[in-house]
């Protein structure tokens, strides 16, 4: 799949748990058709589960466990590292948003689902920015 693959931003995964069901649903949609998603995704994910949700560590662990199983994880690597501070330049992205953009790059995903960048842009000719979220 690659070059076709999507890529989840955290808050993809966050909707698994929110109270709008809609959203809720199209989250869960989106995962079921299977992506990447990279170890700050995780980490993020776990951060906010625990101080946002109050989740307990046993209930974040087997969130985590299931995203893993339904997504390919991109590690955090030096590359990752310094593609994100190019993109961050160039784009002037926040560092964390650019570390997700590189890492969905390094992936090799065309699609990148997040709220935090702008629905229909285009990064590096090769990535195309959705928000599964936007009206329509």
């Amino acid at each position: 799949m690659s070059g076709t693959e999507a890529f989840f931003d955290t808050d993809v995964l966050l909707y698994l748990l929110s109270g709008d069901a809609a959203k809720a649903d199209r989250a869960e949609a989106l995962l079921a058709e299977g992506g990447a998603i990279s170890v700050q995704v995780l980490n993020e994910f776990a951060a906010v589960a625990s101080r946002k949700l109050g989740l307990t560590w046993p209930e974040i662990r087997e969130l985590l466990d299931t995203a893993r199983a339904l997504c390919r994880v991109e590690p955090l690597t030096v590359a990752t590292h310094a593609r994100g501070l190019a993109i961050c330049e160039r784009y002037g992205f926040s560092l964390y948003d650019s570390m997700i953009v590189a890492a969905a790059l390094l992936a090799d995903c065309s699609v990148l689902w997040t709220e935090d960048l702008q629905d229909g842009q285009r990064i590096e000719d090769r990535l195309l920015v959705k928000n599964s979220f936007a009206p329509a």
